[in-house]
This record gives C-alpha cells, structure tokens and sequence, in this order.
C-alpha cells in the first residue's frame, strides 16, 4: 500500500515544494571523511542526494519506489536503484548511511533486521542518520501510507541492542507531506 502510494503519486510528491534539511545533512557530511561515500536509503525526490553531491560526496540513492527514483534520476542525473530495504547486502562498503523519512514505513517487526543490514553496510565507525515520525503504535496515516511511529526510548533501546554507539536522537515539531503538525525523532549513530 505504501510503494502503491509513492508510485501512483510521484510527480506529485517529488515536485512538492521541499527543501533539503540542511542542518540535520550539514552535521551528518561533517562527521564523514572528504568524498565519503554515502549510500541513501529512500531518496525520494532527490534532493538531499543533490545537496550532497553538491557538495563532493559519492552518493548511491535507493528507493523502493520505481516511479519515485525515476524523478530522483531526472533530478540529480545519474541511476537510482529500486530496492526495498530488506535487499540491502553489501557489507563494510559505505561511510555512511542517510535515511531521512524512509525507515519508518518500515514494519517495526522487521526494523532489528533492517538496522542490522544497514550496520553491515557501513565500514567501521560509518555513521547513520535516520528520521522517524514520533509516536506509540504502528498505523496508517490518511493516504494509507503504513508507519512505525515508534517513541523516543523504543529506538533508543532498539539501537543499543543492536550494537550501534553514540546514539543521539533529538525531537523537533515539523510537518510532513499530509500537512499535519509531526513530532520528528532524528537520529544518529556510529557503527
């Protein structure tokens, strides 16, 4: 239901007026090594993948959506790989990981397993960014769209056990595609 929505709905979503979070990217690229390379999960429209090249990283965006990453392609002109994120398989290959709004559609059953790919991927010490919509249960939100909506200490303490360090997670209000007030966990971590 929830790549049904990004591909019936790409042009829409990856036109929206929306600028990259410069801040939360910013501090991110700072703790990577010069022309890190930089594996994207859910690139969306593209824009934060833009941002980064921008700025001299090597960046590999995914999306699970075809129509999605399609848009992305036009946006930052170079290939976007259609996976889901249970198909991510490479181990020790990127510095870092940015997943910005895409892990919490992510069934909360199947996150443990997902994070532990996602610190496979990542060569020692890489650093992780994800953001989540806050919340208590998993749910749908009026589009259909499925998310994890997990709190602040059910992510803290899913992190720790999978062995992530330097765990930070800030909360911050904001919006979100649907127009309603969000409160937002972002993430940070180091393999």
């Amino acid at each position: 239901m929830t790549t049904s929505f990004y591909d019936n709905n790409a042009e829409t979503y990856a036109t929206r007026d929306r600028k990259p979070p410069t801040a939360r990217l910013d501090a991110f690229l700072a703790a990577l090594p010069e022309q890190a390379r930089i594996l994207e999960l859910g690139c969306g429209g593209g824009q934060d993948c833009a941002y980064m090249l921008s700025k001299g990283f090597d960046v590999t965006p995914t999306d699970g959506s075809a129509a999605l990453a399609r848009r992305a392609e036009k946006l930052i002109g170079r290939p976007v790989k259609v996976m889901r994120f249970e198909e991510l398989s490479t181990r020790e290959e990127f510095d870092g990981v940015w997943a910005e709004a895409s892990l919490l559609h992510a069934p909360r059953a199947d996150l443990p397993d997902i994070l532990t790919l996602i610190r496979n991927a990542l060569k020692h010490g890489g650093v992780f960014h994800a953001s989540f919509k806050a919340g208590t249960a998993e749910g749908q939100d009026d589009f259909g769209r499925y998310y994890n909506y997990p709190s602040r200490e059910w992510l803290q303490e899913l992190l720790v056990a999978g062995g992530w360090k330097d765990v930070s997670i800030r909360e911050a209000d904001g919006g979100g595609y649907d127009g309603k007030p969000t409160r937002w966990l972002h993430l940070a971590a180091r393999k």
